[in-house]
């Protein structure tokens, strides 16, 4: 093959992987901007746009190291294409859903296939560019795309939504995915790995129903009761599906995780990061809609607008946090980062609580937080990567993942939990010895949701309203903010453990 062909394969490969890192990142940004108007359309409650996007992660998280074991036993090329097809459709019954259960359900194969598809496209880089300075170079540009979805998603959703409907921001997905099969299919080189080791099929089942039995009962509960005996069972029941999890991977040949690794204390301090970082920042963004769009009144255009100043910087601030890095090394850098983010969320609740509150009082809050997650993804990936030997890297990039994605179900849940519980308290303070505390919890819901008319017939007036969601989101604020805090501490703590694993 001589220079020309070679180059024109690896630059529309570089172009098939691109495309799919744009539509995953995009899929987790741009969704949150929809969801006001999406539980009016399908007459859904604040408990389904919550699974709307718990579905997704909690899939995501199943599939990830499945995948790129299947990737590397089958085919990685063959993996990533038949994954951008189950992408495809299951964004267009997601993008057709005439109904909360259709769209949570299609949500959660989209999020198998795309959780598939993200692995694959690191997985088909390594491959198609062996050499050292051009996989860097690729992994550099397909990290911007990464980016680029991730940061602009919330503006490019608003601006499908004010142009067309909230179901293109499914849709969309559909000829970009045909889109990247053609160029795909003609481009990225077939790649097996004959050495591959067997699925942990076991460990996969075990840690999912973890996950989702914990996600389940932090969102329901509110409604049954903490101390149901059914919701008591399902905690209980995760809790053994978590434990067991351990013990397959302490006695299986082939583990998931390789728990050996967290002996090394820069990979733990970067860990840590990684759990940091999806603690607060990013299950935030699927609240912040709600709060501009109802709590302050505005429209979906300029909410995506306003999300920017809390996205964007996480693109601008990684080539200074890499120089950091090399400067001060990633022990100083990453809990810094997260201290930054932590500082971020109590300036939002300081914004939120003031009199007025608006974009502007929230403004700053949200441009340290979005500098604090710049200053920490990078160094964090790159740390806990490089603390292990190359035989490793793709295991502790699967932890790495993991732990972003685990942490960030259960923060989406746990985050909505103190939402409406926010919520609740204050309409109780505002409506003292109201008989029917089934009924306050179903009000708290529907002011989330902008739901107003039921609020406003029993005597809430608009800006008891305003004042009562600031106040909420105030709670949600803290938690995040002290929470990141206390996990910076354990990553400079982790770090510092002892001085040959600096």
């Amino acid at each position: 093959m001589n220079n020309s062909q070679h180059n024109k394969d690896d630059n529309g490969s570089l172009i098939a992987v691109c495309l799919a890192a744009l539509m995953f990142g995009f899929e987790i940004s741009s969704v949150p901007v929809s969801l006001p108007v999406i539980e009016k359309e399908l007459h859904g409650n604040f408990k389904d746009l919550q699974w709307i996007m718990n579905a997704y992660t909690i899939a995501c998280c199943t599939v990830l190291m499945a995948a790129g074991t299947l990737a590397d036993k089958y085919g990685r090329k063959r993996i990533f294409l038949y994954n951008i097809i189950l992408f495809g459709i299951t964004s267009l019954i997601c993008g057709l859903a005439r109904n909360m259960p259709t769209l949570i359900i299609s949500r959660f194969l989209q999020g198998l296939s795309g959780g598939a598809m993200f692995i694959c496209t690191i997985a088909n880089l390594s491959n198609q560019f062996p050499e050292a300075r051009q996989r860097a170079k690729a992994f550099s540009i397909w990290g911007v795309i990464v980016g680029i979805g991730l940061g602009f998603g919330p503006i490019i959703g608003s601006a499908i939504m004010t142009g067309l409907n909230w179901r293109w921001i499914f849709l969309i997905h559909v000829p970009i995915s045909l889109i990247t099969i053609l160029i795909g299919y003609q481009y990225i080189k077939e790649s097996k790995d004959s050495n591959s080791p067997k699925l942990d099929i076991w460990g996969i089942l075990f840690l999912a129903s973890s996950i989702f039995g914990l996600t389940y009962f932090i969102i329901q509960s509110p409604d049954t009761g903490f101390n149901n005996i059914k919701m008591i069972l399902i905690l209980l029941l995760s809790v053994t599906c978590f434990i067991i999890f351990l013990w397959i991977e302490k006695k299986s040949s082939y583990p998931m995780f390789d728990f050996s690794v967290f002996r090394i204390n820069n990979f733990s301090g970067a860990i840590m990061g990684s759990i940091g970082m999806n603690f607060s920042f990013w299950p935030f963004i699927i609240y912040l809609p709600i709060l501009f769009q109802t709590g302050f009144g505005y429209s979906v255009i300029f909410t995506g607008i306003c999300l920017l100043a809390y996205t964007l910087p996480s693109l601008v601030v990684p080539p200074l946090a890499e120089y950091l890095t090399l400067r001060f090394k990633a022990r100083i850098v990453i809990p810094s980062g997260l201290f930054l983010i932590g500082a971020g969320f109590l300036l939002m609740r300081y914004g939120c609580l003031v009199e007025n509150a608006n974009w502007e009082t929230l403004l700053s809050g949200m441009l340290v937080a979005g500098i604090g997650l710049g200053m920490t993804n990078t160094p964090v990936t790159n740390t806990a990567t490089g603390a292990v030997s190359n035989d490793r890297v793709g295991m502790a990039s699967g932890i790495d993942t993991s732990a972003r994605l685990i942490t960030l179900a259960i923060n989406i849940a746990v985050m909505g939990s103190i939402l409406i519980n926010g919520v609740f308290h204050h309409i109780k303070n505002i409506l003292p010895g109201y008989p029917d505390v089934n009924e306050l919890h179903n009000l708290a819901e529907r002011m989330i949701s902008g739901n107003n008319t039921l609020v406003n017939k029993i005597g809430i007036s608009a800006s008891q309203i305003k004042i009562v969601l600031a106040n909420a989101f105030g709670n949600v604020l803290l938690y995040g903010g002290l929470g990141v805090w206390i996990l910076a501490l354990c990553s400079f703590l982790l770090f510092r453990l002892t001085p040959k694993n600096r």
